[in-house]
């Protein structure tokens, strides 16, 4: 789990928070005013963190699905708490000058029993590699995504667009913002990428999927150099990055011969 200012901005406006003991990680990145994208960032992270720790430390059964909604009680805990660091952020920039017309992007991932709860708002991403398989599982809220699902940009123009980082959906921008959530079985031996525009505009994905491939074993090395990579192509912007492994004995449908040999590797 990093962050870095990158080489061009004079201050980083992206915050980071990661708990192993709850599951909860959390990433956003700021926008608006002097200062005021790391105020909106910072209590979006502080919110939904908070919020969340206490209730994931209770012993209540986040897995449980509810019926009317069909999410499950750990994913409507992260839509909650989305919805009450949107209410801060809306309501500083309402009252405080300085922040008027800030905002931040948010990903945050819950992961519980043999699932994962995603929720998020703007372009920060959420990537999954498991096995040889690395794939997108968020869906950007920018003006970009939406020319591509129009057909009137191919993802290959994409990458000159002069449109990259207008986001259409924000925290704290209106009154009420909804998240998007989703929902997915875990694997054993699946790797989890949050990160920032910072590092999707400066690393392409075949590169990340190649890098992740390569250093699985050490994923605090592919965190450090994958920053290093973004600012060696620019750094144009802050970069953030966090990676989740899912252990084999971490799944409680793991089977006996998975959780020995997983103890086996780590001993």
């Amino acid at each position: 789990m990093l962050s870095h200012p990158g080489m061009v901005r004079p201050h980083n406006e992206d915050s980071i928070f990661g708990d192993a003991d709850t599951g909860l990680v959390v990433l956003a990145d700021g926008m608006g005013g002097y200062n005021a994208g790391e105020v909106a960032s910072g209590i979006a992270v502080k919110v939904v963190s908070g919020g969340l720790t206490a209730e994931l430390s209770s012993g209540r059964e986040l897995s449980k699905v509810d019926v009317q909604s069909g999410l499950t009680h750990a994913a409507l805990l992260l839509q909650q708490q989305i919805a009450a660091a949107n209410k801060g952020i809306y309501e500083a920039a309402q009252t405080r000058p300085e922040c008027a017309g800030m905002g931040t992007t948010i990903v945050a991932a819950v992961f519980h029993g043999n699932r994962v709860s995603i929720g998020h708002i703007g372009d920060s991403r959420c990537y999954r590699l498991r096995g040889e398989k690395f794939e997108q599982l968020t869906h950007d809220h920018s003006l970009l995504q939406e020319q591509i699902d129009a057909g009137q940009l191919t993802p290959e123009q994409a990458k000159y667009s002069l449109n990259k980082n207008l986001v259409t959906r924000a925290l704290g921008i209106e009154a009420i913002v909804p998240p998007d959530i989703t929902e997915y079985r875990l694997e054993a031996d699946d790797i989890y990428l949050l990160c920032s525009d910072g590092l999707t505009d400066m690393v392409e994905p075949d590169v990340l999927h190649t890098m992740l491939g390569r250093g699985r074993a050490n994923l605090a090395k592919v965190a450090a150099d994958l920053v290093d990579l973004a600012n060696e192509n620019g750094g144009r912007d802050n970069i953030s990055v966090i990676l989740v492994h899912v252990p084999a004995d971490y799944l409680p449908s793991a089977s006996w011969t998975q959780r020995w040999l997983a103890k086996k590797k780590a001993s």
